[in-house]
């Protein structure tokens, strides 16, 4: 991870010295502190956005005293001050963990997931956001997306200044130069950027691993639980979730998915959760996987699956 971050200020340093040698420092400067400002705001106000994409709402620890007693039990033990616990109203099960200094830290859940995972199931969720909160992921990946995006403007600038300056010819096609080599770097960065999240995602998990007992069952099942309940949500709902004006077309409710197929696990259609996990463990990882995961945030689940059986 360490080498990963100094690749990408490397990259960025060598660059940035290149650019001050050939044009003026000044504007260059000015571009720089405008995105930084940009990415800081974004980063400050952020979660009071989210709140509202995604329907967020705080719940009392009357409303939901378990999930508070597993995120103040986790929180103590990962060392950091337990974060504000809310539900996203979305069908699709899942978590995430968000704040920064104006907000605060948050840990929300989806209404998706408390209908769809069992209780040891969300802790280890919880236990693996818990971890992103202790390893300040946050603010990790707001530092080093601000380096693409820098070289991101600063590559069609150059491009566009070049294609309407007045200047003499040389100085024009050297900007256009650079502005490629921009553009160029900022698809290397990006690549960078995404490896580093892959990585965040398995710290997060092995965090979870070590505050919650037989984590890496717990969160293998969570984890394939997610996905296909994820995948049917797709298939089923195509042109969104929000479906309530066909629903009396359809052979089931797609409102009562969640239950649904809570009801399929209770009955164990599946023989166990162990196989469904065993399902995921044994697909193959194709050149095809490989290649679409280097444009991913999140590590190909059979990879991940076969890193968390490795932990004690």
């Amino acid at each position: 991870m360490v080498g990963t971050v100094a690749a990408i200020i490397g990259l960025s340093t060598l660059f940035m010295t290149i650019i001050l040698s050939l044009f003026d420092a000044l504007s260059f400067y000015t571009l720089a502190l405008m995105i930084v400002f940009m990415n800081v705001v974004q980063w400050l106000f952020a979660p009071y956005l989210i709140d509202m994409m995604y329907r967020v709402r705080k719940v009392s620890r009357a409303e939901e005293p378990e999930l508070y007693s597993m995120v103040d039990r986790l929180s103590q033990k990962s060392g950091i001050k337990p974060p504000t616990l809310v539900i996203a109203k979305i069908p699709i099960p899942n978590a995430f963990a968000y704040g920064s200094p104006v907000s605060g830290t948050r840990v929300a859940v989806t209404s998706g997931l408390l209908n769809t995972l069992e209780n040891e199931e969300i802790e280890a969720v919880i236990g693996h956001e818990l971890g992103h909160l202790r390893h300040r992921d946050v603010q990790v990946m707001m530092f080093v997306s601000i380096l693409p995006a820098l070289f991101y403007y600063l590559g069609y600038s150059m491009m566009w200044s070049s294609a309407y300056s007045r200047s003499e010819r040389d100085r024009g096609n050297s900007m256009a130069l650079i502005g490629i080599l921009s553009i160029l770097l900022y698809w290397v960065l990006t690549f960078f950027t995404l490896y580093l999240s892959r990585l965040r995602e398995f710290y997060a998990d092995r965090h979870s691993v070590s505050v919650v007992d037989d984590g890496p069952r717990k969160l293998s099942e969570g984890l394939v639980k997610i996905a296909e309940y994820t995948e049917r949500t797709k298939r089923q709902h195509r042109s969104g979730y929000n479906m309530s004006s066909l629903k009396t077309l359809f052979i089931s409710d797609p409102d009562n998915a969640a239950n649904d197929l809570k009801e399929l696990y209770q009955t164990n259609i599946w023989r166990g959760d162990q196989d469904l996990v065993a399902k995921y463990m044994n697909r193959q990882v194709t050149s095809a996987d490989a290649f679409a995961e280097l444009f991913s945030t999140h590590p190909n689940m059979v990879k991940r699956l076969r890193a968390l059986q490795q932990l004690p």
